[in-house]
C-alpha cells in the first residue's frame, strides 16, 4: 500500500515513515511543503495521503487544500488529516465531499502505533477514522440550533457518535454491551429523525451523518 506523507516536523515526519514501513507500507513521499505535497499527489497517485493541515509556506490549511485539490482531480482519493486542534472549517470541507475514505486524528490523543495503524489501514480501504473530539464538538455546536438532532435520545446520541467514529452495529452493540438488534432499532430512528436514507454501507452512511452535522455552518 502506498503512502504520500506530509509532515512539516522532521522528527515527526521521520517517526512516521519508520512506523509506515515498520507495517509493511510503502513511502511513495514524505514532504514537508504544500507545494511538494501537490506534485506528490499528483504525480505519485498513491493509495492513501497522510496529511498535516498546517504546512509552508503558509502555514495556515495549506496541507488540507492540497488533499482537496488532489480529491477533486482523482474522486474518492483516501485521506486521513492529522491536526493540532479541532478545526471545525477544515472537518466540513473533508466531509462535504462524501466519497473516498476519510478520517481526522488529533496528534496529540493517537496512543498506540496499532491505533494510528489501523485508521490509516480502515481509511485507504474506504473507511472512516474520526477521532470522538472532533465528533463530539460537531455533535455539540450542531445541537444547539438544529431540532432533528434535539430530539435523539442521549442512548441514540451515544450511538450516533459511536457510528460516526467509523463502527459497525456490531461493534456499537459491543461497546454498550447491548445486542445488535437493539442498535439497528437505535440506527433505524436516528436516521428518521435526521431525515437521512438507511444504508447498509457502513462508510456511506458515516458520511451521511458527519456531513448532514457539519452542514450549513
Amino acid at each position: 500500500m502506498r503512502v504520500v506523507l506530509a509532515e512539516d516536523l522532521f522528527l515527526l515526519r521521520d517517526g512516521l515513515v519508520r512506523l509506515l514501513e515498520a507495517h509493511d507500507f510503502e513511502i511513495a513521499a514524505a514532504v514537508e511543503s504544500g507545494p511538494e505535497l501537490a506534485r506528490a499527489l499528483a504525480e505519485l497517485e498513491p493509495d492513501v495521503a497522510v496529511v498535516d493541515v498546517r504546512l509552508p509556506p503558509t502555514h495556515t490549511d495549506e496541507g488540507l487544500q492540497c488533499a482537496l485539490d488532489a480529491r477533486r482531480n482523482r474522486p474518492g482519493l483516501p485521506v486521513l488529516v492529522l491536526s493540532q486542534h479541532v478545526e471545525q472549517l477544515y472537518a466540513r470541507e473533508l466531509l462535504a465531499d462524501g466519497s473516498g475514505g476519510v478520517g481526522y486524528l488529533l496528534k496529540d490523543r493517537v496512543f498506540d502505533a496499532e491505533q494510528f495503524v489501523d485508521a490509516v489501514r480502515r481509511v485507504a480501504a474506504g473507511g472512516t477514522a474520526m477521532d470522538p473530539q472532533v465528533i463530539q464538538q460537531l455533535l455539540s455546536r450542531r445541537a444547539a440550533g438544529d431540532q432533528p438532532l434535539a430530539r435523539l435520545t442521549p442512548r441514540e446520541r451515544e450511538v450516533l457518535e459511536l457510528m460516526a467514529q467509523g463502527r459497525t452495529n456490531a461493534a456499537i452493540a459491543g461497546k454498550l454491551v447491548v445486542t445488535e438488534r437493539a442498535i439497528a432499532k437505535h440506527t433505524a430512528n436516528i436516521f428518521a429523525k435526521l431525515g437521512l436514507e438507511v444504508s447498509d454501507d457502513d462508510n456511506r452512511r458515516v458520511l451521511a451523518v458527519l456531513a448532514y452535522l457539519d452542514h450549513g455552518r
